[in-house]
C-alpha cells in the first residue's frame, strides 16, 4: 500500500473517549498536500469539522487533529489507523483533555465513487 490509496472519502462509525459507550457516525475525506503528507477532514454528525495532518508508513496512518467545540475551545489528539486494506481503516484515537482512562475508536469504509453510465 502507498500513501497515495488512501485519497478519497470514507463512512465512519466511532465511540467517544470515554465511560458512556457513545457512538457516532460521519465520513473522513483523505487528501495529499505538496509533500505527500495526508491532510484530513472529518464531519462528525453533520454539526462538527475536525482537521488533521499526517504520515503514512508500515500500514498504519497517523493524523494529528483539532477541533473547536461547542465552548469555542480547541480540541486537539491523535488517531491511529490500522489500513485493513485501502477501503478500511481500523483506529484509535485520544485528546489532550479526554479522559485518560478510555481510548476512542473509529472504523473506516471508503465511499466507492459512483460508476458512470455508459450511453
Amino acid at each position: 500500500m502507498r500513501i497515495q490509496d488512501f485519497v478519497g472519502t470514507y463512512t465512519i462509525v466511532g465511540s467517544n473517549q470515554d465511560a458512556s459507550a457513545h457512538t457516532y457516525k460521519g465520513t473522513l475525506h483523505l487528501t495529499l498536500d505538496e509533500n505527500q503528507r495526508i491532510l484530513a477532514t472529518w464531519r462528525i454528525e453533520n454539526n462538527q469539522t475536525q482537521v488533521g495532518t499526517g504520515f503514512f508508513k508500515d500500514g498504519i496512518l497517523v493524523i494529528n487533529f483539532s477541533y473547536i467545540g461547542e465552548d469555542h475551545n480547541t480540541f486537539k489528539g491523535v488517531v491511529v489507523y490500522r489500513c485493513i486494506t485501502t477501503n478500511l481503516l481500523d483506529g484509535f484515537w485520544s485528546e489532550k483533555h479526554g479522559d485518560p482512562l478510555y481510548l476512542g475508536s473509529e472504523r473506516c469504509y471508503r465511499i466507492q465513487p459512483p460508476k458512470e453510465l455508459l450511453n
